[in-house]
C-alpha cells in the first residue's frame, strides 16, 4: 500500500510540474489570479478538483 502511494504522490508531482516547466509566465499569472480569489471560491475549485479525481479513479478500477 506505501509502495502505491508513493507512486501516486510521484505522478501528482510529475503532472503538477508540467504547466510551470513549459509555460512559466502562464503559470506564474495562473498563480496570481488564484491569489485574487476569495477562499469561498478556492474551495470550490479544490472540491471540483477532488470530485472529478474520485470519478476519475473509480472509472479507471
Amino acid at each position: 500500500m506505501w509502495q502505491e502511494l508513493a507512486v501516486a504522490l510521484s505522478l501528482v508531482l510529475i503532472i503538477e510540474g508540467i504547466l510551470p516547466f513549459l509555460s512559466p509566465d502562464r503559470w506564474r499569472m495562473l498563480a496570481y489570479r488564484m491569489a485574487d480569489l476569495d477562499s469561498r471560491s478556492v474551495r470550490w475549485v479544490g472540491l471540483l478538483s477532488m470530485v472529478t479525481g474520485l470519478l476519475m479513479l473509480s472509472v479507471l478500477r
